[in-house]
């Protein structure tokens, strides 16, 4: 269970608990209602009822309370890249959708945390505060709790999230560097694939190439998102004219080198929710792109 303990400064003197959690912690009125009807806040080591008021030196220790989650618990392997009380993050590989859908019921990223939390005896309910398409690998981030997940999706709103992809597309990019600002929606509600295209949302992609294999016609990108729109990468890089390799959907098929796009969620950095300390998630090329590359250079 995560803890929050906060030491009542003179400033904060006769104000009610929830002043302070609104002021300490940002917690959302949700949180702070469920906090304070399951008794979960702690007053120099006693427990209290409601939102009494505090006086300077008080001790408060905030509890946030525990979750479980509702997915059929299935053994698939995990790769784990980060972990503590606030945060997973996996190592998603290729081929695995991480929700489940009407199409796609169980074998899903979900299925395979429940069952990881049963093993480990751990309980929350899962937060996904990204997705990653079935056949994009990497990082892709849990929250164990709501505090960790208000917080990140602020980050993220602020631009305070920095993330990074890494990706083999058609064509040889001329330019070391560049940024693509196109508005990408989705004409047809039918149909998942997204456009370039005007009254779309806003979306902005920075690339910088890392490697051209200019025998093969290919370049190795790393990109960075300032936005997270649906299929945000795919349909830049594709409406530039240097689709992601193997991604049929738009235009980079190539069945002899990837069987699935060649887009890799590669390095995240963002703010911990509790020590505010910058954390930097990396995860490295799976088997297939590596494999690619070889193929290539």
């Amino acid at each position: 269970m995560t803890e929050f303990i906060h030491t009542i400064t003179p400033e904060e003197d006769g104000l009610e608990v929830r002043e302070v959690m609104r002021k300490r912690f940002d917690f959302s009125a949700r949180l702070r209602n469920r906090i304070k009807r399951e008794n979960l806040v702690m007053l120099n080591d006693s427990s209290g009822q409601g939102w009494f008021r505090v006086k300077s030196g008080d001790v408060l220790k905030i509890s946030l309370p525990d979750e479980k989650g509702n997915f059929t618990p299935q053994p698939i392997p995990l790769a784990i890249a980060f972990e503590d009380d606030d945060i997973l993050i996996i190592n998603k590989q290729p081929g695995i959708i991480v929700h489940p859908t009407k199409g796609h019921p169980c074998g899903t990223v979900a299925n395979a945390l429940a069952y990881r939390m049963e093993q480990t005896g751990q309980h929350f309910k899962i937060r996904f505060v990204n997705r990653l398409d079935m056949d994009t690998s990497g990082l892709l981030v849990v929250a164990k709790n709501a505090y960790f997940q208000n917080d990140y999706t602020r980050q993220m709103k602020a631009g305070s999230v920095e993330k990074y992809y890494a990706a083999i597309v058609a064509g040889i990019i001329e330019e070391n560097s560049g940024v693509i600002e196109l508005p990408i929606g989705q004409p047809d509600r039918e149909f998942v694939g997204r456009v370039v295209m005007d009254g779309g949302s806003p979306s902005t992609t920075h690339y910088r190439v890392i490697e051209r294999f200019t025998h093969s016609g290919h370049t190795l990108v790393e990109l960075r998102l300032e936005t997270g729109r649906t299929h945000q990468i795919r349909v830049h890089m594709s409406h530039i004219g240097h689709p992601v390799l193997g991604d049929r959907l738009y235009g980079g098929e190539n069945v002899l080198l990837m069987e699935r796009q060649a887009l890799h969620a590669s390095r995240l950095s963002f703010d911990h929710p509790m020590s505010k300390q910058r954390i930097t998630v990396e995860a490295p090329l799976p088997d297939d792109m590596k494999n690619a590359l070889s193929k290539l250079k």
